[in-house]
């Protein structure tokens, strides 16, 4: 299998261990790997060796006798024990030639060995740090030698992993070789486990609903990453953010900004949170009816051209549609031929329904004259003559009236 058909981290496992001798890191294989060993009663350890049982029969200042079976015996140091060994108990050597027909013993080989049994793929050991190369972090488990891929030392990249020299880690086994002598850890799968059951812990204290404070981490254009403390992180979707139509959240909030936000919803775990900002402002829907009355002409924005109408911007956060009928005197086939995204425009509210937010609107004044156009009569006008009519003689001309409140002011 090629290495572009391998998962990730098999993939990045191989780039740090290539050049690596993992048998070379902490002196190698244990003691007793590079010598030969007894035949009767042994079994073979992880580095090929043997191993002999032997049942402790006296001590002696630093020396320990032990007796391997009729008329065998040996001898080692008591500093191999992790505590003092009592007369009549039994351990696995490794033997390493004779002195005085007394074969000369350790344990070391036998601890390796219990330590390949009880480790496991999955398992969690605690690990020091003896050195570094380019490809990752060297380390001991116990007497065994281990490697950690730089990949695997944190959550993010670490450019410095001298500092992590002489350190005691809590590592995830990756992977175990006793035949290759091959360890590989991961600190980094500790941390993620620790990150999730954190943000699992904080989570259990938000609902849905919730008001918090948090800070901006990142910003998209599709919207903005918040911090929420515990290790938690939501995201404010772009439509979300405001309620007034913002294309781009980096044109609304920035990295390290402090914003309050309310949570929306909470998915797997705690791993999705929803986020919104608009939903802590006025709605301004709920006042729309009395500001916006039917036939009542204001300015707005083009927001969005579609295949039915455009959409225009009153006020923040309140958005109404002209339909294609009403853009114009004639026909309009297109939108676009009438207007561009971002233009200002007059419009005459046609009527206002709060309850699903929704706003008709026209480009025509009541008579079916383009507003602003020449055709336009401006019903102030109208009214303004209508009331003089009045209060003028019953023989005055309405007609005349009309012309002259029409009649464009002297240049």
């Amino acid at each position: 299998m090629s290495r572009k058909d391998k998962d990730p981290l098999s993939s990045e496992i191989e780039a740090a261990l290539e050049g690596v001798n993992l048998q070379e890191i902490g002196d190698g294989a244990p003691d007793g790997a590079k010598s030969g060993g007894a035949n009767a009663g042994a079994r073979a350890g992880a580095s090929g060796s043997k191993l002999k049982r032997g049942t402790i029969v006296g001590i002696s200042g630093k020396d320990v006798f032990v007796e391997l079976g009729p008329r065998v015996q040996g001898v080692i140091a008591i500093d191999q024990f992790e505590t003092t060994p009592k007369v009549g108990e039994s351990f696995e050597f490794s033997l390493h030639g004779r002195e005085e027909d007394l074969w000369v013993l350790s344990r070391r080989e036998a601890q390796a060995v219990a330590a390949w049994d009880d480790i496991t793929p999955g398992a969690l050991v605690k690990a020091r740090v003896t050195g570094q190369n380019t490809g990752g972090l060297e380390l001991k488990v116990g007497p065994l030698a281990a490697f950690m891929p730089a990949s695997q030392v944190g959550l993010s990249h670490e450019s410095n992993l001298s500092s992590y020299m002489l350190q005691t880690l809590v590592c995830q086994v990756l992977e175990v070789d006793a035949g290759r002598n091959r360890i590989l850890l991961s600190r980094r799968a500790v941390l993620e486990k620790e990150r999730d059951e954190g943000r699992r812990e904080a989570v259990g204290k938000f609902a849905t609903g919730q008001v918090l404070r948090g800070k901006v981490t990142r910003v998209e254009p599709f919207g903005a990453f918040v911090a929420l403390g515990g290790g938690v992180e939501g995201l404010v979707h772009v439509s979300n953010l405001s309620r007034r139509r913002i294309e781009d959240a980096k044109e609304f909030v920035q990295p390290g900004q402090e914003v309050e936000v309310q949570i929306l919803e909470i998915k797997d775990g705690g791993k999705r949170v929803g986020l919104g900002m608009k939903q802590l402002e006025p709605d301004p829907w709920l006042e729309a009816t009395h500001r916006f009355p039917a036939d009542t002409v204001v300015s707005g924005r083009v927001t969005r051209l579609t295949e039915f109408g455009a959409f225009v911007e009153v006020a923040p956060g309140l958005e109404g549609l002209i339909h294609m009928s009403q853009l114009g005197k004639e026909r309009v086939r297109r939108a676009s031929d009438v207007l561009k995204s971002g233009q200002d425009v007059s419009v005459r509210v046609i009527a206002v329904e709060p309850a699903r937010q929704r706003m008709s609107l026209s480009r025509l004044d009541a008579r079916g004259a383009v507003l602003g156009s020449e055709e336009a009569v401006d019903a102030s006008v109208i009214d303004e003559a209508l009331q003089k009519n009045a209060s003028q003689p019953s023989g005055t001309n309405l007609g005349n009236l009309f012309r002259r409140a029409l009649r464009p002011p002297p240049s």
